[in-house]
């Protein structure tokens, strides 16, 4: 995942939830929390219950981001990068917030002419590299529903629309030809092909680690006849930090209406 996608998707969550934008650079976004996202983010429980059992007037934090790593940025804002605990926190909130949304394009409206929208499913998810070491990867993926066009950095694309959770008058929604059930189907099975195309040397690298370790666990119990439970122990939690795998989450998606334009 791309700094510059990073920024665009972080500018679009505080903006869809209603954050005010105090500050916005290239690799800058400088934003007040709504209360919601305050109590989400900033882990402070015991002042929204105090406020809450007071009648105080909310204060929500501010949080100052940079998504580019410099010397300004250590001394004012936090870095933020795919791999930052901040970026992780903000994904498991949107499960929270919006898990699914559906929004429309707002077209230019032509007197006496009705338009058609078309039905995008989209889908932002997050594909994990697991062993002993970890590598996280964000896809957005668009699929048109009548004509099956698949399309990466969704999210992105969606910048060049004006949105809204209402349809415009003078317009209708053409009934997808993919059911959306069927369309999620699809987006899985391309990450299944991108994931068997990539190089595996990560898995043999982590099972050769793996391989050491369990040697040394033998030689550490060879003369021992009956092994101890801690013996065991030790064998599950190789395998459990060794073993190869690929974790696909969906982090949130919805149904986007757009013109044919």
């Amino acid at each position: 995942m791309l700094q510059n996608d990073i920024h665009n998707f972080l500018d679009q969550y505080f903006t869809a939830n209603e954050c005010e934008i105090l500050e916005r650079g290239e690799d800058l976004l400088h934003v007040r929390l709504s209360i919601e996202l305050d109590k989400l983010l900033m882990n402070r429980p015991f002042y929204w219950h105090y406020l809450e059992k007071t009648g105080g007037t909310p204060n929500p934090m501010d949080l100052k981001l940079r998504t580019q790593q410099s010397e300004e940025s250590a001394k004012d804002g936090e870095f933020i990068h795919f791999g930052s605990p901040r970026l992780h926190q903000i994904f498991e909130s949107c499960q929270q917030l919006a898990p699914y949304i559906r929004l429309f394009e707002q077209v230019e409206q032509k007197p006496g002419a009705f338009i058609p929208l078309i039905p995008w499913l989209g889908l932002n998810i997050k594909v994990s590299y697991q062993c002993d070491r970890k590598k996280d990867y964000l896809y957005s993926i668009g699929l048109n529903l009548i004509n099956g066009q698949m399309k990466e950095q969704f999210q992105t694309s969606l910048d060049s629309f004006s949105l809204t959770p209402k349809i415009p008058d003078y317009c209708y929604t053409m009934s997808p030809l993919i059911k959306p059930v069927s369309g999620i189907k699809r987006v899985e099975k391309y990450l299944d092909n991108l994931i068997e195309q990539d190089d595996p040397q990560w898995a043999v690298d982590a099972r050769k680690r793996w391989q050491e370790d369990d040697d040394l666990l033998e030689h550490f119990y060879q003369e021992v006849e009956e092994k101890p439970e801690v013996y065991y122990v030790e064998k599950r939690a190789l395998k459990e930090l060794y073993e190869p795998k690929v974790c696909v989450k969906v982090i949130n998606g919805g149904m986007f209406y757009l013109s044919n334009s």
